[in-house]
This record gives C-alpha cells, sequence and structure tokens, in this order.
C-alpha cells in the first residue's frame, strides 16, 4: 500500500469519527482545501478547520462510506457515499431535520505526510435541495 493511500484512509477514520483534532493533525498549515461545489478554497488550516466544524455541527449525524481508495506517490483519492441530517446550525442555516444521500469524491496531495491540497467533487444541488438550504 502506498504512504499516501494510508495516510487517507487514517484521515477518512478520524472524519468518520467526527475528531476534529485527530483531523487537523493531518493538515499542513498552509493546505488548500478546495471543495469544487462549494466556490472558494479553503486556505490554511485554521479555515479548513473552521468549515469542518461547521460540517461536523451542521450535521452530527453524517456518515461516510468508503467506495474506493486510491494511491499513488504523493496523491490519493476516495470515492465515498454520504448521508446524514441536518441537525444543527450549519453557517448560520436553522436545522431542517431533513436527510441527504449522495455520492462524491476527494483528491489528496501530501508532502511530508501532511495534506498540502485537497479538492472534494459532491452535488451541491442534490445535496442543499435535500436538506432544504438555499442554492446561491
Amino acid at each position: 500500500m502506498s504512504e499516501s493511500k494510508d495516510i487517507l484512509r487514517k484521515w477518512i477514520a478520524a472524519f468518520v469519527k467526527k475528531d476534529l483534532e485527530a483531523v487537523m493533525d493531518f493538515y499542513a498549515a498552509d493546505a488548500v482545501n478546495f471543495q469544487v461545489a462549494a466556490g472558494e478554497p479553503a486556505i490554511g488550516k485554521e479555515q479548513i478547520r473552521k468549515d469542518t466544524a461547521e460540517f461536523f455541527k451542521g450535521f452530527p449525524d453524517f456518515y461516510s462510506i468508503v467506495e474506493n481508495v486510491f494511491g499513488e506517490e504523493d496523491w490519493a483519492a476516495w470515492e465515498w457515499l454520504g448521508g446524514g441530517t441536518f441537525g444543527g446550525e450549519f453557517y448560520g442555516n436553522q436545522p431542517t431535520g431533513k436527510s441527504y444521500e449522495l455520492r462524491g469524491c476527494g483528491f489528496f496531495q501530501f508532502r511530508d505526510g501532511k495534506i498540502v491540497y485537497q479538492r472534494g467533487y459532491w452535488d451541491k444541488l442534490t445535496w442543499f435541495s435535500q436538506v432544504g438550504l438555499p442554492i446561491e
């Protein structure tokens, strides 16, 4: 197994456990997380922490099922099936109690054992429509 694939599997385990501190330990200080559907990338570990905490708060029962993990050299990727309930405030939006399920994938680049770049693809229209968030 490639080192990048092994690190990604450990990140996934921490993410699924909703362990914010463990998740954040995987990022370099200058990491970039570009969730394409969100629009603007999160630049730096503190912005990534804020975004991750907002997701954990807004969707406290979320789940992610690993469908595939790939890795070679300093890159790794995963395909996932995820879902959960909009049960907490999310960036100022009040919870609706509605659930979602969708598929997506994420690509990760590593340097010295840390995530330096992350790019995720998921369908914003599907997710936001299912949970009742405004689509802007």
